[in-house]
């Protein structure tokens, strides 16, 4: 799967419930491929190739742990405490991620 698959399927088992008033940014910076942006805005989501200019969070991976992590054969606590997931800004929304999206 590439990544651009990666982050539809991503949009695709998005959960608007658990979105309902929330107004985030969760910026993927993939090491070995393109730079994804999604925005979580009262219960919608877009997908947006590139960077967002004032992401609430950034998650840092190349393309193998994203898919590990979306596939849920990875545990993203786990790939961040290995080292292979980053965070910068409010790592405590990297945690929501589980809950907005349906993963495995």
């Amino acid at each position: 799967m590439s990544v651009a698959q990666v982050f539809e399927k991503l949009e695709q088992n998005f959960n608007a419930d658990a979105a309902a008033g929330m107004d985030l940014v969760f910026q993927f910076n993939i090491e070995d491929d393109k730079n994804y942006h999604l925005v979580i805005n009262d219960g919608t989501c877009q997908l947006k190739e590139g960077d967002h200019e004032d992401p609430s969070v950034t998650l840092i991976m190349n393309s193998e742990t994203l898919q590990g992590i979306v596939s849920g054969e990875t545990d993203g606590m786990q790939a961040f405490m290995a080292g292979q997931l980053r965070a910068e800004g409010d790592m405590m929304l990297a945690t929501k991620l589980g809950e907005l999206f349906s993963m495995g």
